[in-house]
């Protein structure tokens, strides 16, 4: 029977199916609950059935015993387990993750899966920032549900604004990213705006949520951002990081895309389908005069 399951899993079809023909908001919702349960029989169940399906890294995990599933999708890693890449001139990995699609901004147009792009006015909404990013550098770093789901500052930074954006909650998995146009602009999800204290150059982050995990945390937005939330979509901020310090996370996995200006190009192992490590390299700063590969 589970080699059975597996099989119809691997099935497109079936794969999209099962996590995008379903009531995607009502289950996310109760995903949110269920997930913080922490009754022994409930936690113990749902962790035990979750660590039979899906090969949890554990490892590097600071603890090894949860309170709740949600306890173990949020779970804090070893101090030293991601030490940020130093050099001044590369902007590290904010998370563990598979690279999407990735490489330059063709004028406005960002792509989602081969064949299927979108706009950075579709993602981002204001001028400004389509300005910002027109012609730049992006990555699209997908978390899955196994990996360590907090993200980190790339660079030593000041984050000046959170934009948030309401929105549906397809599942971001490879098969629904060649089946869904403009998923990443439908689905729920924040715009981090971070300006860099060496050279002042404008990054962004965009946390998308996904099926089951519209729910954000960041330390410096004293506000979680969720289906229910009905505060102000634009949040002003001061919050000064040092390269590597913990920005928030995800309650259970989903993906960030990753904006730079003209003038950063990605690093040379920054490939579709590679594994990537928060603080790993992802873009460099291109010197004077040097052009992107």
């Amino acid at each position: 029977m589970p080699s059975l399951i597996h099989a119809l899993w691997l099935q497109e079809d079936f794969n999209f199916l099962l996590s995008n023909r379903i009531p995607r908001l009502a289950l996310t919702r109760f995903m949110g609950w269920f997930s913080k349960i922490e009754h022994p029989w409930v936690r113990d169940l749902s962790i035990g059935v979750w660590r039979r399906l899906a090969d949890i890294e554990l490892d590097d995990a600071r603890k090894s015993a949860f309170t709740s599933l949600h306890d173990l999708f949020i779970r804090e890693l070893k101090p030293g387990a991601r030490t940020p890449e130093p050099d001044l001139r590369v902007l590290a990995s904010p998370c563990d993750g598979i690279v999407g699609a990735c490489g330059m901004v063709e004028g406005t147009s960002v792509l989602q899966a081969k064949g299927f792009p979108y706009t950075l006015t579709d993602l981002l909404g204001r001028d400004e920032l389509v300005r910002r990013y027109r012609d730049g550098c992006y990555a699209t770093l997908r978390i899955t549900p196994t990996m360590y789901h907090r993200f980190h500052a790339p660079h030593d930074c000041v984050v000046e604004e959170v934009m948030y954006v309401s929105g549906d909650t397809w599942n971001v998995n490879p098969i629904a990213l060649r089946r869904v146009e403009k998923l990443f602009c439908k689905n729920e999800r924040a715009v981090v705006s971070a300006r860099l204290l060496a050279g002042g150059e404008r990054i962004a982050l965009v946390p998308v949520a996904s099926v089951l995990v519209a729910s954000i945390r960041l330390h410096f937005a004293d506000v979680l951002l969720h289906l229910r939330y009905r505060g102000p979509n634009r949040i002003q901020c001061e919050a000064r990081l040092r390269k590597g310090d913990e920005m928030g996370w995800f309650q259970h996995g989903s993906t960030i895309i990753v904006f730079a200006p003209q003038g950063f190009a990605l690093c040379d192992a920054v490939q579709t389908g590679a594994r990537i490590r928060a603080g790993a390299p992802l873009m460099r700063l291109l010197e004077p005069g040097q052009t992107r590969n």
